[in-house]
C-alpha cells in the first residue's frame, strides 16, 4: 500500500498535540490505512501505541460503550510515557464522543477515524469546544492510483479512472466484473446501512430514486426545486424539505459534495443553487445502463476533485448569463477552469473559448479537456487532461 504523504503531512505537526485528531471520509477511501500508516511511524520509533478497530468482533463485542473504552485505555497507560491512541471507526461505540472527551485529559495522543461528518456537528463540538482538528480524506485521485497500480504490478488507465473511479481496492480486483460488483456493494453499504438505518429512513423508495437521481446527475446546476419536480414527474411526492433533508444526508455520509455558485453581481454565493459532484464518479458509472457511460460530466467531476485535493476553494463562476465551471482559489491566485470533453470540433472550440471573452484579465483562465493537442491562445491556457492529473497545482 502506498503511503499517502499528501494527508500524513498535514496530521503531523499535530501528533503530539493534546488536540484530538479526527480522520474523516467516505467508507472505503483509505481512512484505516492512513491512521495504521501513523500508528506505525510511532511504532518504529519505539513509542508506545494502542490501536483498535471497531470494525473487529474482538473490540466491537468487548467495548460496546463509552465507560469500557474509557477503562480499556486507562489500563494501558503509563505514568512516564506517552501513550498513541488510535480508534478506528469508533462511532460504531455508544456514547463514543463522551469516551473522547474524557480521554484527552489523560497523558495521551488521541486519533480517531468516521465514515460520517457528524463526528464534527452537535455535542461533539459543543463539548470539545475547539480541542479538536478534523482532516479529510478521500478516495484516490489518479497520481496515487498510479502509484499503487506500479506497486502491486496493474495498470489503470485515464479511461479507466473516468468510469470507475479511485475507491483504493478496486485497483487489486482482477477484472472489471469484479470492480462492478465490489462498487455496487459498496453503495448498497452506504446507503442502506449507512444512510437509510442511521436516520431510519421510513420512505424508502423515495430516498432510493432521489439518491439515483442525484448521483447520475453529477456535475449539473441544479436545486431542490428541480429535484422535487423530477419526483414529482415520476409520480412520487414529497416535500422541499424531505428534498433538502435527504441532500444533507448524502453530503454527511461523503457521497456528495455541494458547490454553490458565485455570483459577480452579487458578489456573493447563492444559496438557491449548486452543482453537485458525486465524491467518486463510480456512483455515476454503477447508475448507467448498457455501458453508456457519462464520460462528460464525470471528466468534469474528476476535475473538481482533483482541484479539492490541491487544496483549492471550489465555487461555480457567474456572470449574467455565461458559466464558468470552476472558480478555484488557494491565497491569494484565483484561477477561472473551464471543462470539455474534448473541443476537436470548431463549433465546440468557439462556444468553449467564448466564455472567457467578456471576463477580465485578473484571473487566469484555464480549459481543460481530454484533447492531447495543444489549443491554447494568449489569454487562455488549455491542459490536456493527462498533464492535468499529474500537476500539483494549477501552476506545474
Amino acid at each position: 500500500m502506498i503511503i499517502r504523504n499528501h494527508y500524513i503531512d498535514q496530521i503531523r505537526p499535530f501528533f503530539d498535540s493534546d488536540l484530538i485528531k479526527v480522520i474523516t471520509g467516505i467508507r472505503r477511501c483509505g481512512k484505516s490505512v492512513i491512521l495504521s500508516q501513523i500508528a506505525e511511524e510511532y511504532r518504529a520509533a519505539g513509542k508506545p501505541v494502542l490501536f483498535i478497530n471497531f470494525e473487529s468482533l474482538e473490540y466491537s463485542a468487548a467495548i460496546p460503550d463509552a465507560a469500557a473504552l474509557v477503562s480499556h485505555v486507562k489500563e494501558k497507560l503509563s505514568d512516564t510515557e506517552k501513550l498513541y491512541v488510535f480508534l478506528d471507526e469508533v462511532q460504531l461505540v455508544k456514547d463514543w464522543n463522551i469516551a473522547c472527551r474524557s480521554l484527552r485529559l489523560e497523558n495521551l495522543s488521541l486519533f480517531i477515524t468516521g465514515s460520517n461528518s457528524k463526528l464534527l456537528s452537535g455535542e461533539f463540538t459543543k463539548e470539545l469546544s475547539g480541542r479538536y482538528i478534523s482532516f479529510g480524506v478521500r478516495p484516490f485521485v489518479y497520481k496515487e492510483i498510479v502509484e499503487y497500480a506500479s506497486q502491486i504490478g496493474k495498470n489503470y488507465s485515464i479511461a479507466d479512472y473516468l468510469v470507475y473511479g479511485g475507491f483504493p481496492k478496486i485497483i487489486e480486483l482482477p477484472d472489471k466484473e469484479s470492480v462492478t460488483q465490489y462498487l455496487n456493494d459498496l453503495n448498497q453499504t452506504i446507503i442502506i446501512n449507512d444512510i437509510m438505518n442511521r436516520y431510519r429512513i421510513r420512505k424508502t423508495e423515495l430516498f432510493k430514486r432521489l439518491v439515483n437521481y442525484v448521483l447520475i446527475s453529477n456535475a449539473r446546476i441544479f436545486s431542490a426545486n428541480s429535484v422535487q419536480h423530477y419526483l414529482t414527474s415520476e409520480k412520487i411526492g414529497c416535500s422541499i424539505n424531505t428534498v433538502m433533508k435527504y441532500l444533507s444526508y448524502l453530503e454527511e455520509a461523503y457521497v456528495i459534495r455541494k458547490v454553490p455558485q458565485y455570483s459577480t453581481k452579487a458578489k456573493r454565493e447563492l444559496s438557491f443553487f449548486a452543482k453537485i459532484y458525486d465524491e467518486d464518479v463510480s456512483f455515476n458509472t454503477i447508475r448507467q445502463h448498457k455501458g453508456r457511460f457519462d464520460l462528460t460530466h464525470n471528466l468534469e467531476n474528476i476535475v473538481f476533485n482533483e482541484l479539492v485535493y490541491m487544496g483549492y476553494e471550489v465555487s461555480v463562476f457567474t456572470k449574467g448569463n455565461q458559466e464558468i465551471d470552476f472558480l478555484a482559489i488557494k491565497g491569494t491566485k484565483e484561477y477561472l477552469v473551464q471543462v470539455a470533453y474534448s473541443i476537436t470540433e470548431e463549433s465546440t472550440y468557439e462556444r468553449e473559448f467564448a466564455l472567457f471573452n467578456a471576463l477580465d484579465q485578473s484571473r487566469k483562465k484555464i480549459i481543460i479537456t481530454n484533447d492531447e493537442v495543444d489549443y491554447s491562445t494568449s489569454p487562455v491556457e488549455h491542459i490536456s487532461l493527462a498533464r492535468f492529473l499529474f500537476m500539483t497545482s494549477l501552476e506545474r
